[in-house]
């Protein structure tokens, strides 16, 4: 069962400042078809860049160019996100998930760049093309059990990000019979 506290604390604190990889969630409630329809979630990974405590209701990081950018057209629509950080570690299992509200802003307009930037993406090329800073209303810690033992490689590498789940550019969408 989940524990909800107000803010980040120690203990989440310490499993955040640890990790490799965190998630973060977020809705446009533009795409709702009535009231119980939120429209379609995105949840993308973010590796390679470390989520920022700043205060113990706010957290950011940098944002690079990727495969999309629906985490800011949702923040735009003022949807709320979810961040989610997960322990791979054997002896701490553990879930952390961060509740709020997301604030985008470009890298060159944002004051918290130059903190921010002090701790780049290390083997990520592109430049930098937003800060995300999110003000933490609830924060949650969950027992983490489904979460697999896993060790830390290495950061994914430009040269390893192939495009096999890709549709090459202006080709049909593929019809699959199941």
């Amino acid at each position: 069962m989940a524990s909800y506290y107000p803010h980040i604390t120690q203990e989440q604190a310490t499993l955040i400042r640890q990790a490799q990889l965190f998630f973060i969630a977020s809705v446009d409630p533009t795409l709702a078809n009535g009231p119980h329809d939120i429209g379609p979630v995105n949840l993308s990974p973010k590796g390679g860049v470390p989520l920022h405590i700043l205060t113990p209701n706010v957290v950011a990081f940098l944002d690079y160019a990727g495969s999309g950018n629906e985490t800011a057209r949702h923040t735009q629509a003022q949807a709320p996100v979810t961040l989610m950080v997960c322990s791979f570690e054997a002896d701490n299992a553990a879930i952390v998930r961060l509740y709020g509200q997301a604030q985008i802003t470009p890298v060159e307009n944002s004051p918290l760049a130059e903190r921010l930037l002090q701790q780049p993406a290390s083997d990520l090329r592109s430049q930098p093309r937003h800060v995300v800073e999110v003000q933490i209303t609830r924060t949650a810690t969950s027992c983490g059990y489904g979460v697999p033992v896993m060790d830390f490689v290495r950061e994914r590498r430009v040269a390893d990000r192939g495009r096999c789940y890709k549709a090459p550019e202006g080709a049909p969408p593929v019809s699959l019979a199941f």
